[in-house]
């Protein structure tokens, strides 16, 4: 049973955490140090040493070990990052750095992306100290600068500068899963994220001839840049289930009272999804891999054709799609554009059939009974990315009990970003106890 006064404590944490504004606007224009000191400030009342790490000023990271009471057992990862996105104030309902706790919710950027998760960590440990709870294995904390950019300052530099520190993680927990979802009267479903799609952020460059905008010009740049951004913008992805998805895909048919063979010749799962009402959001971003254009750029001056034309891309890439994505870019781009990746970072894929996998179930569906915890497939990336290049299999984990209508995936980057109290709460129960018997 979670001590009640880490109850008490998590929407206050949550709440002192969003008005420590840590907006990553790109670009190393961000200062996670006043979030990192608050984390930092409280581990250490509560007998944990932490470790203050950056790799630019201000882009401050904290890394704490808890000792376990079996010193040959593997050690947990339990990471979370420190900075938000923006927020644009006169858009929301309250300050977005307000922080303030209304009817029983707590408002605010970071709200559930992913303050939330910190206050919970930071809760559950304190309250271990306080009551004399031990785990049983080691429990690594790692908050986190700079995920909502490239976490060059953040989970990237510690993987790579102090890899020491995780000595013996075998497994984590992290971002983005184990919140309800209401997939129908009466089925809630907690999906548990066990993959990852890659990131794969393009530069395209399209080159022609610069000239006098009155001149006929058939190697105009912008010309050929709007052909290929088109071409792929509107190119339709083949399906391709991974393990991951297909266990989803079963499971969810099942909670549906129907049966799933996708190994049958006749299967279509996007006949599946069309069954499958609300539930399908879970599944069918993650059948395919993706590329949107983002943005454009080219010329500086209405009668000048420029010499040369760009646009971005946000690529995303399933689990084993790697060579697929290459080869279909190098296809739709054509000799008049080249390409190159702006940020990758790979696809993850983890084990469902394993202990740390039914510890999850077991603890979501003991504090919320009639619920159902699912493997599901992350749609982005998070700092998992990074700390899997040392061995450590990850999994996305963030419990987190919501009412009907707490549209989660809108929240994330939205307007109006909140979480309820007794959510908050719920998550403070679950992370208690798994972490105990993990």
């Amino acid at each position: 049973m979670a001590d009640p006064t880490a109850l008490d404590e998590v929407a206050r944490f949550t709440s002192d955490l969003i008005r420590l504004d840590t907006t990553n606007r790109g670009g190393g224009d961000c200062r996670e140090r006043p979030a990192a000191e608050y984390i930092a400030e409280r581990l250490a009342d509560a007998g944990i040493e932490p470790t203050l790490l950056e790799r630019s000023p201000g882009r401050t990271n904290v890394v704490a070990r808890v000792e376990g009471t079996d010193p040959g057992a593997d050690a947990l990862l339990v990471h979370g990052h420190l900075d938000v996105v923006p927020a644009e104030p006169a858009d929301w309902t309250v300050h977005p750095f307000s922080g303030e706790i209304r009817d029983g919710v707590v408002w605010g950027r970071g709200a559930v992306d992913m303050k939330d998760m910190d206050a919970m960590v930071l809760a559950v440990v304190r309250g271990w100290a306080r009551t004399g709870v031990r785990p049983r294995r080691d429990i690594v904390l790692a908050f986190t600068a700079d995920e909502e950019d490239s976490a060059a300052d953040g989970a990237a530099f510690l993987a790579t500068e102090h890899a020491a520190l995780f000595e013996g993680c075998t497994e984590a927990i992290g971002e983005s899963g184990a919140f309800t979802f209401h997939a129908g009267p009466h089925l809630r479903v907690y999906p548990i994220g066990a993959a990852e799609r890659g990131t794969a952020w393009l530069r395209l460059t399209a080159r022609g001839t610069a000239g006098h905008g009155s001149k006929i010009n058939n190697a105009n740049a912008v010309t050929r840049l709007a052909a290929t951004v088109t071409r792929i913008g509107e190119h339709e992805w083949p399906v391709r289930l991974t393990p991951t998805v297909r266990a989803a895909l079963v499971e969810l048919a099942a909670l549906h009272g129907m049966d799933a063979d996708p190994d049958a010749p006749d299967f279509h799962a996007e006949v599946l999804l069309d069954k499958l009402g609300p539930a399908a959001a879970l599944v069918r971003p993650t059948l395919r891999n993706s590329t949107n254009p983002t943005a454009l750029k080219a010329g500086y001056k209405a009668n000048v054709i420029p010499g040369s034309a760009s646009a971005l891309i946000d690529g995303r890439v399933l689990p084993g799609g790697e060579e697929e994505f290459v080869t279909t870019l190098d296809r739709l781009t054509g000799p008049d554009t080249e390409w190159e990746f702006h940020h990758r970072a790979d696809p993850l894929q983890a084990p469902i059939d394993t202990p740390l996998f039914a510890a999850m179930r077991r603890a979501v569906e003991l504090f919320d009974p009639g619920a159902r915890a699912v493997p599901y497939c992350m749609t982005g990336g998070t700092d998992a990315k990074h700390f899997s290049r040392l061995g450590i299999t990850c999994y996305g984990f963030s419990p987190l009990r919501l009412p009907p209508g707490f549209d989660y995936a809108a929240l994330f980057h939205g307007v109006d970003e909140r979480v309820p109290v007794d959510g908050l709460r719920f998550g403070v129960r679950v992370l208690d106890h798994f972490l105990q018997e993990a």
